[in-house]
């Protein structure tokens, strides 16, 4: 069993729990973060289910209007043009089933660094589409913290799998 694996067993014993009460801290606050974060994933999927967005042209419209809010020499605007609007279909299934996975991911705690790094990946894409403001800064913040730190070796099925597979590195 690896050294880091050891470790993160002893989290939850009140004696390590008194002998690092702001490591401790900083764990719950980290985990109730994971926590929401993975729930506006999972309203946001669900929502974008509920929408039609996987077998309807509403994605297609929104980055239409949103080519007109922006300047057409713009990073933005080339993207729109040239990839997210042609390909609008594939992109909103990666969008919807993305926002789930990272959810069930994050909620669960399993896979836990891939589904902030698929979390990563759509807030870039967000970015790069022109949909960037100071708002999407504290998602990314958060989203460099469950990619950082092994939260789902604290509390989540991470543990118990990267204790069978101590050589997946999935489960770390």
């Amino acid at each position: 069993m690896s050294l880091a694996i050891q470790e993160f067993q002893q989290v939850w014993k009140w004696m390590w729990i008194k002998a690092h009460p702001v490591r401790f801290t900083g764990i719950v606050l980290h985990l109730l973060l994971r926590t929401l974060f993975a729930l506006f994933w999972l309203a946001a999927g669900i929502n974008k289910i509920n929408k039609d967005w996987l077998s309807s042209d509403i994605l297609k419209q929104i980055f239409l209007d949103r080519l007109t809010e922006m300047p057409p020499d713009a990073f933005a605007s080339l993207f729109l043009q040239n990839f997210a609007i042609p390909l609008y279909v594939l992109v909103a299934w990666v969008i919807t089933w993305g926002e789930i996975f990272s959810a069930v991911g994050l909620l669960l705690g399993v896979l836990t660094r891939t589904a902030a790094g698929v979390s990563l990946f759509i807030l870039i894409g967000l970015a790069i589409g022109g949909y960037y403001d100071a708002s999407l800064i504290p998602f990314f913040l958060l989203t460099a913290a469950f990619l950082w730190w092994p939260s789902g070796l604290w509390l989540g099925l991470d543990r118990p799998l990267a204790k069978r597979y101590p050589d997946v590195r999935w489960f770390r």
